[in-house]
């Protein structure tokens, strides 16, 4: 999987993600949070991955 958006906060992520599933592009939110121990510090960014044969239609619908 290749990381197609980088997030600040788990909404901008899941609206993101909303929009390639409406596409029909499989996508996974990640984000390392202590397994769940800290699940407001996203200082690391929250991820958008999607299978890289779907990479270069996620990235330009989610410029659009």
């Amino acid at each position: 999987m290749v990381e197609v958006g980088s997030y600040f906060t788990q909404l901008h992520a899941q609206l993101a993600q909303g929009a390639l599933t409406a596409a029909g592009i499989r996508s996974v939110v990640t984000t390392d949070d202590a397994g769940g121990l800290f699940p407001f510090d996203a200082s690391g960014g929250i991820r958008l991955l999607v299978d890289e044969l779907d990479a270069e239609d996620a990235t330009a619908l989610l410029n659009d």
